[in-house]
């Protein structure tokens, strides 16, 4: 977990649909262009949400970021038809959908500066727990398109692939069903 000391000095916050951030660097170009220039268009035309992981007294100290859109999960996502059947078996019978709705992590960006600190694994641990407590809307799933690099952080935080027709592209998708956190 986050070392105490950076626990109580940051806090997450959610941007505004004017608020634009003017400094963030991840070591990563497509991340840090996201934050820093689609951010707010993408909360404006309601595509995606971004929060902000940011220091209580300087509002220019960001140490990481993460968006939020919605997402399903769906036959369309498999090879065939028998592996999907085979991932619809968690559910009952009489609640077998051709879709499942699901929160998608857009971006997820730790400032260079901060990472090794368990902070991206934080904010993980913060977005299960987000769609876990008082479920708002229906979410059993969360999923991500993670960048192959990314996907054994993704794995290493309870996520999994969905399938593997895309195990050697640039991007993986992996989800997390919240129904493993719940205690029966």
């Amino acid at each position: 977990m986050v070392d105490q000391d950076i626990r109580a000095q940051y806090r997450i916050y959610k941007l505004s649909d004017n608020e634009q951030v003017k400094s963030f660097d991840c070591g990563d170009a497509d991340l840090n262009d996201f934050i820093l220039n689609d951010a707010l268009l993408y909360r404006k035309e309601k595509l995606a949400v971004t929060y902000v992981y940011m220091n209580k007294d300087n509002s220019d100290d960001i140490a990481a970021f993460f968006c939020l859109a919605n997402d399903r999960i769906s036959l369309a996502d498999f090879e065939t038809k028998s592996r999907y059947n085979r991932f619809s078996r968690r559910f009952a019978n009489p609640k077998r959908l051709k879709s499942y709705p699901a929160a998608k992590i857009g971006r997820l960006g730790v400032a260079a500066a901060m990472k090794g600190k368990e902070i991206g694994s934080t904010l993980i641990d913060f977005i299960k727990n987000f769609f876990l407590v008082d479920n708002k809307t229906g979410c059993r799933f969360i999923t991500v398109d993670a960048y192959a690099e990314a996907v054994p952080f993704y794995v290493k935080n309870g996520f999994v692939p969905l399938n593997d027709d895309d195990i050697d592209e640039r991007t993986r998708l992996l989800y997390f069903d919240l129904k493993d956190l719940e205690i029966e």
